[in-house]
């Protein structure tokens, strides 16, 4: 075989080889890709539930800062981690409605560590003001007469989950019920 016909098969060769080794590194961090997708859906959203301790519902009287009044809220949200390691509640945004009226929103920086399977329980104190909210004077005075009040809860959280990464979950309905007057 002459030198000019040894290189064109070397050429070839060479194009062959480094085409296998591209598909090749192709598939390798395709598959290592998909290897880590479920590493995501492995960590699990939180639960949220209602705690024991009855949710509540304050009327503030009118002030100068408060001219036709208002109204604080605190919800017990008994939360439970299902995950097989801990995680901690870095993060909670919600959004309160009462009686489907949209009354508060709230986000709270929580760093609650949860080991794997470990609960606790959570106040969240929300404050309404009723000039901000009119359609939710038909609940307050049903609160005002010592009434149940139904509530939503909606929110988003966020998870710190170590070498699993920091997931956000929601927004999503976190726990509904009916609030009592205090």
């Amino acid at each position: 075989m002459d030198a000019l016909a040894s290189r064109h098969l070397y050429g070839h060769w060479t194009v062959w080889l480094l085409a296998a080794l591209l598909l090749a590194g192709a598939l390798f961090f395709s598959a290592g890709c998909g290897a880590l997708a479920p590493l995501a859906t492995i960590i699990q959203p939180l639960r949220f539930e209602q705690a024991d301790q009855p949710a509540e519902l304050r009327l503030v009287t009118p002030s100068l800062s408060h001219p036709l009044g208002g109204a604080g809220v605190t919800l017990y949200l008994h939360v439970s981690n299902p995950n097989p390691f801990g995680v901690t509640l870095s993060t909670l945004s919600t959004t309160l409605a009462l009686k489907g009226s949209r009354a508060a929103t709230g986000d709270f920086p929580l760093g609650l560590p949860l080991t794997a399977g470990e609960n606790s329980v959570v106040p969240i104190d929300l404050s309404i003001d009723v000039a901000d909210v009119p359609g939710l004077a038909n609940a307050l005075r049903q609160a005002a007469a010592g009434q149940p009040v139904a509530y939503q809860l909606d929110g988003t959280v966020g998870l710190d989950a170590g070498r699993f990464g920091r997931p956000t979950f929601g927004p999503m309905l976190l726990v509904r019920g009916d609030l009592g007057v205090r």
